[in-house]
């Protein structure tokens, strides 16, 4: 069997139906987990990746984590939504792929919706308007639910997950990768050891060449330096931590292979304009002082 499919286990945050009169507006947001929409009323504009779309009843639309997006609404604005995330310390499928950002819905797609409403019920979110998301207390304990649930209500969640995830994948295309392929396994080789510390001399031996060579190579194929890509990544691992897992900021600073909590603070101030404990405790989550600041 596929590795892949095994270790395709996505994890839900949220899940419920929102009616929105004008009031679904959000700048410059940018969150750690993917999001999924069904439009069933009405209409939207959102502006993804500097391309701004209408969104209309009958087609589902995939924002993937850490994606900046800015939406506006004047009228009626009805949709389902699914908030989801894939645990994985060793990277994740959905990185691999750049996926539609908007398929046409099927006969099945607002009936799986429904059903998958139905059977997590304390998963709706209390509000609304759906960008005013949670507080991480409140996220910890609906994974709290998502773990308690009877066996059969999370063996069916997820297979309703993988039916509606599934048009993306059929029209997703893998990433493609750096033009020099060394730099390409070590991008690989990152992500697969996230929460380790990567050994900058390490990362040099595996590409056979010199310490200022690779670092001039990677910086041409990815646009930042060896460093400045792991910090980046940690800490986009650190805020997603920051809003699933109910442990201490100096905790996930040590998962992360941080020694220094100090100087995690400092990374994570740089990279998202706030305090990892600013970013927990803020309560109307996302908004336009969380953002990811590529450094």
């Amino acid at each position: 069997m596929d590795n892949n499919i095994i270790q395709f286990v996505l994890i839900t945050l949220n899940v419920g139906k929102a009616a929105n009169i004008g009031n679904w507006n959000g700048l410059s947001i940018k969150v750690p987990f993917t999001r999924l929409l069904y439009v069933t009323k009405g209409s939207a504009q959102i502006t993804v990746r500097d391309k701004t779309y209408d969104m209309m009843p009958g087609y589902i639309y995939m924002i993937p984590a850490f994606t900046k997006h800015s939406c506006t609404c004047n009228g009626d604005f009805e949709h389902y939504y699914l908030h989801l995330y894939q645990e994985n310390r060793q990277g994740t499928l959905l990185d691999d792929y750049d996926f539609p950002f908007e398929i046409q819905a099927d006969t099945l797609t607002r009936p799986l919706f429904e059903r998958i409403c139905q059977i997590n019920p304390e998963m709706v979110l209390p509000d609304s308007n759906t960008y005013k998301l949670e507080d991480s207390n409140t996220i910890i304990r609906s994974i709290a639910h998502n773990k308690g649930r009877t066996f059969s209500v999370r063996i069916e969640t997820r297979g309703i997950i993988y039916q509606l995830i599934s048009g993306f994948f059929y029209q997703a295309v893998p990433k493609t990768p750096v033009k020099d392929n060394r730099i390409d396994d070590i991008i690989k080789y990152i992500r697969k050891e996230i929460y380790n510390n990567i050994d900058m001399d390490h990362l040099v031996k595996m590409c056979c060449m010199s310490k200022d060579h690779f670092i001039r190579l990677f910086r041409k194929e990815v646009g930042e330096t060896p460093v400045q890509y792991i910090n980046h990544k940690k800490i986009e691992q650190a805020q997603l931590l920051l809003l699933t897992q109910d442990c201490s900021v100096k905790e996930i600073a040590y998962s992360l292979s941080f020694t220094d909590n100090s100087y995690f603070n400092r990374l994570f101030r740089k990279v998202t304009g706030i305090s990892p404990s600013k970013y927990r405790e803020s309560t109307k989550y996302p908004n336009s002082n969380i953002q990811n600041k590529v450094q």
